[in-house]
């Protein structure tokens, strides 16, 4: 893909905003990782995408997940909608940062559509959504899930935790759009499900 139309400074504002906001510390990785990942899909599948929109809407899209940002009080986070909330904070910050204006349309379209049940219509977002189910699958996962036990709602007991990670290996690799995708979820499925068969043969079913 050409160089981005975006100034090197851009890209570092935004950067610099998400590792500041970024709370508890474990939250940050996924968001270079997810640039990173979408854009090589993208350059694989060798169809046009803007890598301003990809990499502020990588960056960007779970702002709504941070401490600071989100519920403190549980109830209100068992209802609390992450991406509803980025979408209304991301064009005062993309703005802050000196990002076209013109853009950040794309951006909320990308960020918007890209849970696994939402159904993309950019470019953008057909490879935000790939990279991020592929961020569900493989050890990344397991890294990221089991060190939530305990600190998520989501996850009191590593039981839960498991039973979210089985749910993952059953559901998401048909989700996957694009080819590229599909050919790096093998590698990942595989060790996904070599994890949890080794559970299964370590506790007995008992966690």
């Amino acid at each position: 893909m050409p160089r981005s139309l975006t100034t090197d400074a851009v890209r570092a504002a935004i950067e610099a905003y998400v590792r500041r906001e970024a709370q508890p510390p474990d939250k940050l990785a996924h968001q270079p990782r997810l640039h990173t990942l979408a854009h090589s899909l993208g350059s694989a599948l060798g169809e046009p995408f803007d890598d301003d929109v990809l990499h502020a809407a990588a960056w960007l899209h779970d702002l709504g997940v941070f401490v600071g940002h989100r519920p403190e009080d549980v109830e209100a986070l068992a209802r609390w909608d992450h991406v509803a909330y980025a979408a209304r904070e991301i064009p005062g910050v993309l703005a802050a940062c000196g990002f076209p204006a013109a853009k950040t349309p794309a951006v909320l379209a990308a960020v918007r559509a890209h849970m696994p049940g939402d159904t993309p219509t950019t470019p953008e977002g057909v490879l935000l959504r790939d990279a991020d189910i592929l961020e569900q699958l493989g050890a990344v996962t397991v890294l990221r899930t089991v060190s939530k036990v305990g600190r998520d709602t989501r996850f009191p007991t590593h039981a839960d935790a498991v039973a979210t990670l089985r749910r993952q290996l059953a559901t998401l690799p048909t989700m996957l759009r694009t080819a590229p995708a599909r050919t790096l979820a093998t590698p990942r499925i595989a060790a996904l499900q070599a994890f949890l068969d080794a559970v299964d043969a370590e506790t007995g079913g008992v966690l």
